[in-house]
C-alpha cells in the first residue's frame, strides 16, 4: 500500500537461486530446467507447505515457469513469463511465423557463440574464468549491453553502477560462475528448446509479457496459443531481457494484473 497499489491484492514472495547459481549450492550433476521445476515444486509444497502457488520467470526463470505449470499443475495454478524459451517441434504454420522464425535465426547467429560453449563444454570455459573477476565482468556485462534497450539510455543509465557491480560480485564472490552454466548443460540433454509437451501443452492460464529488446524474439500469438493456455498478452514499448531490472513498474503491474485476475 505504501507504494500506491491495492493492498487487496498480496501475495507471498518466495524467490529461489538456482541450483549453481551464487548461494545456492550445486548439483553433482548438471540439472536442466525441467529438473529444478521439480525440486521447486518439493520446496513450494513439501518444504513451505503452500498447497497452490504461482510462477513467474525471465530466462531461465521462464523455462522453469514453463516446467512448473506443465509437470506440477495441480499445485502451480499459473504462470508469467516475459521470455519465450520454449519452441513447437512442429514449427512454424503460417507466413507470419516463418517470417519470425527467418529473423530469429539471423539475430541469433549473433548471439548463440557463448550458449553453445556453455551447453557443451562449461568447464573449459569455468577454468579461464577462476580467479579472473576481469573475465567474469567482460562476459557478463556484454550481456547485459547487448540485451538491454539501449535506444535512448547508455548502460549505465539504465541500470546504475550498483546493480551492474552487484550482479557481477553476486558470481565472483562465491566462485559459482561454472557451475551457474551448468543449466545450459542440462536443458541440452533434456532436449534441448524444441519440445512438445508429450503431445500436450501448458494447460495452467498463462501471462506473456513482451518487451521489444528481448534477446530471444517473441514469436506471433498464434504460435505460443499452441503452446500454452494465453489468457493475457500485453507488448511494452521499452525494455528489454532483464526487464526486472530495467523495467520494474511495468512488470509488476502486469504480473499483479494477471495473477488478481486468474485468483478471482
Amino acid at each position: 500500500k505504501q507504494y500506491g497499489l491495492d493492498d487487496s491484492i498480496c501475495f507471498d514472495l518466495v524467490m529461489p537461486s538456482i541450483p549453481g547459481f551464487v548461494f545456492s549450492s550445486a548439483p553433482n550433476y548438471p540439472y536442466g530446467p525441467r529438473k529444478i521445476a521439480t525440486y521447486y515444486d518439493k520446496l513450494m509444497t513439501g518444504i513451505l507447505n503452500y498447497e497452490k502457488y504461482y510462477a513467474q520467470g525471465g530466462d531461465w526463470g521462464g523455462a522453469i515457469s514453463t516446467w512448473l505449470g506443465y509437470d506440477h499443475y495441480k499445485n502451480c495454478k499459473g504462470i508469467h513469463l516475459n521470455i519465450m524459451i520454449v519452441r513447437d517441434k512442429n514449427g512454424p504454420q503460417d507466413e507470419a511465423e516463418k517470417a519470425w522464425q527467418k529473423r530469429f535465426k539471423d539475430e541469433q547467429s549473433l548471439e548463440e557463440g557463448y550458449r553453445t560453449m556453455q551447453a557443451t563444454k562449461p568447464q573449459t570455459l569455468a577454468i579461464a574464468m577462476i580467479d579472473n573477476p576481469v573475465g567474469v565482468a567482460a562476459w557478463i556485462l556484454e550481456k547485459f549491453y547487448g540485451w538491454s534497450d539501449l535506444r535512448k539510455k547508455s548502460l549505465i543509465e539504465v541500470y546504475g553502477y550498483d546493480d551492474l557491480i552487484t550482479n557481477l560480485m553476486l558470481y565472483i564472490l562465491t566462485n559459482s560462475f561454472n557451475t551457474a552454466s551448468w543449466i545450459y548443460f542440462g536443458r541440452r540433454e533434456e532436449g534441448g528448446r524444441v519440445i512438445n509437451f508429450d503431445g500436450g501443452k501448458v494447460n495452467v492460464p498463462t501471462a506473456c509479457a513482451l518487451y521489444p529488446k528481448e534477446l530471444l524474439s517473441w514469436p506471433p500469438k498464434s504460435y505460443v496459443d499452441r503452446l500454452f493456455n494465453v489468457v493475457q498478452w500485453n507488448e511494452y514499448p521499452s525494455g528489454g531481457h532483464f526487464a526486472a531490472l530495467e523495467e520494474p513498474n511495468t512488470l509488476v503491474k502486469d504480473i499483479r494484473s494477471f495473477f488478481s485476475v486468474i485468483r478471482n
